[in-house]
């Protein structure tokens, strides 16, 4: 697609709070554009947009748009979501774009490095992202999810190097033409889009046509990755996903080595928020494909074998869909926790689905020999963790792509 951006000056983001988006509207404020956005609610990245000069509304309708505006990026979310708003954007004469499109501009004459999969997106990316800082290959980057380092989703650096993150949702990732594509893995998810894996597996064989050089089996790295500070086998693949590709660059193994042994990891990917006054380990994780839920508890266990820590999981499902078309896996995949809070379904994109529920959920899981509570609000699973007495032997996790941190952060006082 064709659009010079350095003639546009003016540009509204729908959804600016997303954590794709966001980077795109920081890039934009970085180069000096009047930039202004929307969305639904508040929160710590729309916040800092306003600290860094984005003017942002709560709330999402055309009258929220400035007459002057020459640009429009929206959410994907937006046109299910909101189809009549979506369609009064379309009709409006403003020229718009979704975050895929707008990603495929920036990144289309960079050196672009996407990386994509149903899992280890975000870590591998942050992971390759460090490695190239730390050779002064001076990379840009944009990562779903904020770096530790910088407290940012956004790197801009100022040689060709792009690392982008690449999502597989409704095709999101084929408005990327990558130099380098890196696949972790691919498994059945997004389900309310895709038909089934194999539809799934047509969009990342396309993905690989468009790209020049395809990384999907590093497993001769493993060897190579080194004592990680962040836990659990799905870390280590990932960092050897990231040694392949820097192996190809030709990156020195040891600065690669070194940057993946000092990497502390990214917002809530397994993150430690700290300890409550009885001694109480709190962490928060996105979670929220049964894959995902499992390796991290596999992760943890590393960390706190049975018989030294009991673990607490306060998970909130993400999607009815998802829900539904994994049940028997999200069943299982709760086995390394003591204990297992279910919050209500966050349904997000859909409407609420009558077949599925946390209650549902929670009795196959007590059937499967859990120990599971569901609860019907988030007040009701906050009232259970005060009357919980944790102790020194306890970790708690708050565990999905939803808002199952908002009960640790009252409840807990962490913020």
């Amino acid at each position: 697609m064709n659009l010079d951006l350095s003639k546009i000056k003016k540009v509204f983001f729908v959804g600016i709070g997303g954590i794709g988006i966001s980077a795109i509207a920081r890039m934009m404020l970085l180069e000096g554009k009047d930039v202004y956005g929307s969305d639904i609610s508040k929160s710590g990245i729309t916040d800092e947009l306003q600290r860094l000069g984005a003017k942002i509304v709560l709330g999402q309708a055309m009258e929220l748009i400035p007459k002057d505006i020459e640009l429009v990026i929206y959410s994907l979310s937006v046109a299910q979501y909101d189809p009549k708003f979506f369609a009064e954007l379309k009709n409006s004469g403003i020229k718009i774009l979704s975050y895929p499109e707008i990603l495929g501009i920036v990144t289309a004459n960079k050196y672009t490095i996407a990386v994509s999969g149903t899992h280890g997106k975000t870590t591998t990316t942050a992971m390759i992202g460090k490695i190239l800082i730390d050779a002064k290959l001076d990379p840009s980057i944009i990562v779903g999810s904020l770096l530790k380092e910088s407290k940012s989703n956004l790197v801009v650096g100022k040689s060709d190097f792009f690392v982008v993150e690449a999502c597989e949702y409704k095709r999101a990732f084929l408005n990327i033409k990558p130099k380098i594509l890196v696949i972790t893995n691919i498994e059945a998810d997004h389900l309310d889009y895709y038909k089934d894996l194999d539809d799934i597996k047509s969009a990342f064989k396309q993905l690989e046509k468009q790209s020049e050089k395809v990384i999907s089996d590093y497993s001769k790295y493993l060897d190579k990755v080194p004592k990680l500070l962040v836990p659990g086998q799905h870390n280590r693949m990932d960092a050897a996903a990231a040694l392949a590709v820097a192996d190809f660059l030709g990156v020195n193994m040891e600065i690669a080595q070194k940057a993946l042994a000092e990497f502390t990891g990214t917002w809530r990917r397994l993150e430690k928020k700290g300890e409550t006054k009885e001694g109480t380990i709190i962490y928060d994780d996105y979670a929220h494909h049964p894959t995902e839920v499992k390796a991290s508890l596999q992760g943890l266990r590393e960390l706190y074998p049975r018989g030294q820590k009991n673990i607490t999981i306060l998970f909130q499902p993400h999607l009815y869909s998802r829900t539904k078309a994994l049940f028997d896996e999200f069943v299982t995949c709760f086995d390394d926790a003591d204990n297992i809070f279910l919050l209500p379904i966050y349904f997000a994109r859909e409407n609420p689905d009558p077949e599925v529920s946390s209650e549902k959920l929670a009795l196959a899981i007590r059937k499967h020999g859990g120990e599971v509570m569901a609860f019907n609000s988030f007040i009701e699973a906050e009232k259970e963790v005060e009357k919980m007495k944790l102790s020194p032997k306890d970790v708690f996790v708050t565990m999905g792509a939803g808002e199952a941190y908002k009960v640790a952060e009252k409840v807990f006082k962490l913020v």
